[in-house]
């Protein structure tokens, strides 16, 4: 990737963020310019493509820009990808000082390293992973550059909540990140018999929650919330665009409204807005 040093650049530590924190978020689609554009209605999302490092001619990454900034890419599922069993999803990453001995620690910890640690010239050394249940995500060592200012949570486009739906339960999950690294449980709510919905974070700051998998989700995995300006106008938009609501408008403690949906491709997403 080339003019890294732009505010609306690939993925970096913002300011106030460091190791073991969602920095990044990455969607893999089978429609790279469809996503880019059902997104950009949706979310208000600001798009600008990006040279792959070592990709074949017309392969391009493409930054998702919100609040001046990057705050996540788009990339298009190869041939070699599907066959592989790859399908529409979007994945976080969570900063690390040390890329290959946090992956280490993935696996002495019963977790899996899918991929690398390698390096993404000018931006970083990253590893795809799982955790224990299966649950993928990224860890990235962002090479230096200048530090960008954190967006407010509630800025349109930013993600402000990420969530975890877990075969391990709300426990053996929580306990194998926060060995990793250092997050704290925040807050424990009784969800009956969808057991307790553990709200986490670091360094007194919340990050998001975890929960059992709930049995209509196939396996495990990590969902993202984007903040968007109405609940009701973008889930409005969501529908008129060719995605589909899952669930909500809903309420949650706090007063925030969320939908849980999915985009024309497959890949799920969710909303959450402090308006109605």
């Amino acid at each position: 990737m080339s003019d890294l040093a732009t505010a609306e650049a690939a993925p970096s530590a913002e300011a106030g963020e460091g190791p073991g924190k969602f920095f990044w978020y990455e969607l893999m689609t089978s429609d790279q310019d469809a996503a880019i554009d059902y997104y950009s209605k949706v979310v208000g999302w600001t798009a600008s493509d990006m040279p792959m490092p070592g990709g074949g001619a017309g392969q391009r990454y493409t930054i998702l820009n919100a609040g001046g900034r990057g705050v996540g890419g788009v990339m298009q599922i190869s041939e070699e990808m599907r066959a592989g069993g790859a399908r529409p999803h979007w994945l976080g990453y969570i900063h690390v000082a040390d890329a290959d001995a946090k992956a280490k620690q993935i696996e002495t910890a019963g977790g899996k390293v899918l991929m690398g640690p390698a390096d993404i010239p000018e931006v970083g050394r990253f590893a795809l992973v799982a955790d224990p249940g299966g649950a993928m995500f990224y860890i990235m060592m962002p090479f230096p550059r200048e530090a960008m200012a954190p967006l407010d949570p509630t800025t349109p486009g930013a993600v402000s909540w990420r969530e975890l739906y877990s075969s391990l339960g709300d426990k053996a999950a929580f306990d194998f990140y926060a060995g990793l690294f250092g997050w704290e449980t925040m807050h424990e709510m009784d969800m009956g018999p969808m057991g307790t919905y553990r709200i986490f974070g670091a360094g007194g700051v919340q990050m998001g929650g975890m929960m059992n998998k709930p049995d209509n989700i196939p396996v495990s995995t990590w969902g993202y919330y984007v903040s968007v300006d109405s609940i009701d106008a973008a889930a409005g938009r969501v529908a008129d665009h060719g995605g589909q609501v899952l669930m909500g408008p809903m309420e949650v403690p706090g007063g925030s409204w969320i939908v849980q949906c999915i985009d024309p491709q497959g890949a799920h997403f969710a909303l959450v807005s402090t308006k109605r």
